[in-house]
């Protein structure tokens, strides 16, 4: 099978997206399949199969290459997808590189899998600037490239109460409705969707690790905290609002005898580095962005990882490099507790930083919890790697395609 992945953004920015695409790529070259990335780039990749759509120049919203124009890249993809005989094209955002894959791929009659990675009516409010004109942009431009008449969104849900939240949750729906295979990494993410009226056949797979990324970690070991070692925290992830890392700033500061480590860039970054600089004994380093490879290494040698997020993460990929680090989680949001695996995480008793606080805290005092929950994790490894879920991704492929025979 020939299968294109289009995406607007990809390696080497970095995300969880760009992760799960590259753990797909991999995976399914191993399984003998081909696969191309299609995706805007700063530069042109070195891998073949990575290839470059046409990219606005000077312009890189959020620090991210920029699909531009749609028609342009949508007739670019329409000769790439016919000439190298595609057989699927999988789509996994929602902005003009998503948009030209679908509008290539329905003019050649090419099945469309949609994976829905997260939650763009977050993303937009906390990272836009004036949201409420903006997403009426953005809303506007995909209207245009794609009917929005297949959305009918509830209303009373807490997540759709706003106007600008209603406008991207009928963007995320149309796009689903309009695929003939979707992808949730999640429960909770796929009820919400079936609950806004997607109607798409929807199959919950969870995101995995690739063989290169399980061989970068090496075998993983329990954590073992020595007699008056502090506790080693991590927190990795984009420093942006909707990932609240001014929660975790807020618990550790609340916490002595605990030193913690964020990995990450984003519009909070110069937020963050102030506040942790006001946090006493200089118990938080702020490192910025890192490449995977640095995340894998201080993986091993923390003792713990938080995800601070609420309301807003899907699957986080950073919880699965955790887990197969041996790592326990931590997490504040109830939804990202079916990710977790039995005895190997915690979910906070309150999403806030006096609920991380108290359960840092108490892993601190607690040594042989900290082995406990990370024994656990060891024991899971096997189940978040990417082959135990090749079988069905290829499945969803072989049903969209089984659409258009």
């Amino acid at each position: 099978m020939r299968i294109a992945l289009v995406t607007d953004y990809y390696l080497p920015t970095l995300g969880g997206v760009q992760t799960v695409i590259k753990a797909h790529k991999e995976e399914l070259e191993r399984d003998g399949h081909d696969v191309l990335v299609f995706a805007p780039l700063a530069e042109p990749s070195t891998d073949p199969a990575v290839v470059r759509l046409p990219t606005a120049r000077g312009f890189a919203p959020d620090g991210y290459p920029f699909t531009w124009t749609p028609s342009a890249a949508a007739a670019f993809l329409q000769d790439e997808l016919r000439s190298r005989a595609v057989d699927v094209v999988h789509v996994h955002t929602e902005m003009f590189a998503a948009l030209a894959g679908f509008a290539a791929a329905r003019a050649l009659g090419i099945p469309i899998v949609q994976t829905m990675h997260g939650r763009i009516d977050v993303y937009t409010r906390s990272v836009l600037p004036l949201p409420s004109v903006t997403t009426a942009l953005l809303a506007g431009m995909h209207r245009r490239r794609m009917s929005h008449d297949r959305a009918r969104v509830d209303s009373s849900a807490p997540y759709t109460r706003t106007r600008t939240a209603r406008r991207m949750w009928r963007l995320m729906v149309s796009q689903a409705n309009h695929a003939d295979q979707v992808i949730v990494p999640s429960a909770h993410f796929a009820e919400k969707l079936l609950a806004q009226g997607v109607d798409t056949p929807i199959t919950v797979l969870s995101n995995g690790l690739e063989q290169s990324v399980l061989d970068d970690i090496g075998d993983a070991e329990a954590r073992v905290i020595r007699p008056g070692e502090p506790l080693q925290v991590m927190w990795c992830g984009r420093l942006s609002p909707e990932k609240r890392p001014e929660v975790f700033l807020d618990a550790v500061g609340q916490v002595p005898g605990i030193v913690a480590h964020l990995y990450g860039d984003g519009v909070s970054r110069g937020a963050v580095s102030r506040h942790a600089a006001q946090i006493a004994d200089g118990r938080v380093e702020v490192h910025g962005p890192v490449p995977q490879s640095e995340v894998l290494a201080a993986m091993r040698r923390a003792h713990v990882l938080v995800s601070s997020s609420l309301d807003f993460d899907n699957q986080p990929m950073v919880l699965l490099e955790a887990i197969a680090s041996g790592l326990p989680v931590v997490v504040t949001d109830p939804d990202l507790a079916e990710t977790l695996p039995p005895g190997g995480g915690i979910v906070t008793p309150t999403p806030d930083a006096a609920g991380l606080a108290a359960v840092l805290a108490r892993l601190r005092d607690d040594p042989a919890q900290v082995a406990r929950l990370s024994a656990a994790a060891v024991a899971h490894r096997e189940q978040i790697a990417q082959t135990t879920h090749r079988a069905a991704l290829v499945g969803v492929y072989e049903a969209a395609l089984a659409t258009v025979r």
